[in-house]
């Protein structure tokens, strides 16, 4: 897969041509790049910097331009602006002058806001507090441009087939379900953001490869899902959630043992999937 540049803060995957399908594909956080200005507490490890990306899900991604999905990759770290967070969910604990209009969230609130105060394993990112211009700053950098093309993505897909489809990839840590929890959790929003047979299909298609599958717990869809999962409109959105263990050495920081094996089966879901939008 030859990612196109189309801008430093993220990255788009054509489908190959002649394959084209309503599935638009997004690795949000898969991004390692951490810009200078980011201004990190003195000491921070590389390893807590990076602790919340969703470590190489874009590579594990290789089958979708073939099995004709569009993928829109994030470049910049998660730990600088999250682009799976809305863009006005600002922390107070971090950020000055912050506006009261609109109260943040609870998981704002804990510190993984737009602009993080916490790394992914709870270490400060900051040993400083941010201008409300900073921040602003970043959103404008990173976060606007990302989702304004993956609203082109998405718009030229429901004028292209009449509905456009988001399957917005992450992974989680394996500590976030223990050593017995699910391989895979699917977050349709509990059934609103996309058509019932597709939320089925996908189960189906990892239960088959012997992968425990979770709905909507502890992951019903982030900011993405909730945008696009307007089934009425022709649009839907589905978040799929990877354990690491399956591929991720986190202790080491690499892949694992298990990296062939998770990446073969993700190609044969991807391309079952692409089929099923061909047919």
């Amino acid at each position: 897969m030859n990612p196109a540049p189309t801008d430093a803060t993220f990255s788009i995957t054509p489908a190959l041509a002649g394959r084209v399908t309503p599935l638009v594909f997004a690795s949000p956080h898969s991004g390692a790049v951490y810009p200078d200005d980011m201004g990190v507490a003195e000491g921070l490890s590389e390893a807590s910097l990076r602790s919340a990306e969703d470590a190489a899900v874009d590579r594990l991604l290789d089958a979708s331009a073939a099995a004709g999905a569009a993928l829109i990759a994030g470049r910049i770290g998660r730990a600088y602006v999250d682009l799976n967070r809305a863009p006005d969910e600002l922390d107070p604990a971090l950020i000055f002058d912050c506006p009261e209009d609109a109260p943040p969230g609870l998981k704002t609130l804990a510190g993984y806001g737009v602009v993080p105060r916490l790394a992914g394993d709870g270490t400060p990112l900051y040993d400083r507090r941010l201008t409300l211009e900073e921040a602003r700053g970043r959103i404008q950098r990173v976060h606007v441009p990302y989702h304004a093309a993956m609203g082109e993505l998405m718009q030229a897909a429901r004028i292209g087939h009449g509905r456009a489809v988001l399957i917005d990839w992450h992974s989680m840590p394996a500590r976030a379900t223990g050593p017995s929890g699910p391989d895979v959790v699917l977050g349709d929003r509990h059934g609103t953001a996309c058509a019932t047979e597709l939320t089925r299909r996908l189960r189906a298609l990892f239960e088959a490869m012997g992968w425990r599958v979770a709905l909507n717990r502890p992951y019903a869809g982030g900011y993405a899902t909730q945008v696009w999962g307007r089934p009425d409109e022709g649009f839907e959105a589905i978040q799929i959630e990877l354990n690491r263990r399956l591929y991720w050495d986190e202790a080491a920081g690499g892949p694992s043992v298990g990296w062939g094996r998770c990446q073969s089966g993700l190609n044969r879901v991807i391309a079952a999937l692409g089929a099923d939008f061909t047919a």
